[in-house]
């Protein structure tokens, strides 16, 4: 699904929700036409909302979703709310996960949706993706998300999860299989692959974070973009929100 034309962002506050962010900062992406069309929230990396998440917002509207990425660091910005969202995804409950189904909510009422929703993170976002999968989704993309510990516990009754990773990426060694093999026998529609070339954040068209972190990011994460693994990715995971949230397409 590609638009004809390139999609329009808009920033945006959304309506406050008890346990919240007060004045969630966001930005939509509204494919070209007159719609209505299927839904994805996106959670951004530990970096934040910058101009590299705007483009995956950007990227996913071209591809015919009502795209909305919520500030999870609205209430201070990374330095003061990264360790409290890392601890919320820990634990599985805050104001992080109130964001995220704001963001849901925000889209699936809307006139210009069609009431299905996906949730697609990158990095910390996508850890976020894995736990929301629970929560109301059709379909989670996890992209080197980290796994919760008690991880069948947490995918019970989870969603279809499409999911990558890199296999240079050496804080998740091993996670690929990990989930693989739980959402098998859990019986939960999956896809999951590791590139054997990538790192961590690979599906990034630039390289993100402080320039002063970019090298240990590299070396010890293998971070930054690969466009082969890339495309891949982008492909299968088009692909499988297209199966789960608009069928009979």
């Amino acid at each position: 699904m590609t638009g004809s034309t390139a999609p329009h962002l808009i920033d945006l506050l959304l309506p406050p929700a008890p346990g919240g962010s007060a004045g969630l900062r966001a930005v939509l992406g509204r494919p070209a036409g007159p719609g209505p069309w299927p839904a994805v929230v996106l959670v951004h990396e530990a970096f934040g909302l910058n101009d590299v998440m705007r483009r995956q917002v950007e990227r996913m509207a071209a591809a015919g979703y009502l795209a909305l990425m919520p500030d999870l660091f609205t209430e201070g910005g990374a330095r003061k709310c990264l360790m409290q969202t890392f601890r919320e995804l820990q634990t599985g409950a805050g104001r992080a996960f109130t964001d995220i189904e704001s963001a849901r909510q925000f889209l699936i009422n809307r006139d210009d949706c069609t009431g299905a929703a996906g949730v697609l993170g990158f990095c910390m976002g996508g850890g976020f993706a894995l736990v929301a999968a629970t929560r109301g989704f059709d379909a989670a993309s996890v992209n080197y998300g980290r796994l919760p510990k008690q991880l069948d516990d947490a995918l019970t009754g989870a969603c279809p999860i499409v999911a990558s990773f890199g296999a240079t990426d050496k804080s998740l060694r091993g996670a690929a299989a990990t989930l693989e093999a739980s959402a098998t026998r859990l019986g939960i529609p999956h896809d999951v692959v590791e590139y054997p070339g990538a790192g961590h954040a690979f599906l990034n068209d630039a390289e993100s974070g402080p320039v002063a972190l970019r090298f240990l990011l590299k070396r010890v994460l293998g971070a930054g973009p690969d466009p082969v693994a890339a495309a891949d990715a982008w492909r299968r995971i088009e692909a499988f929100f297209g199966e789960h949230l608009t069928p009979g397409r």
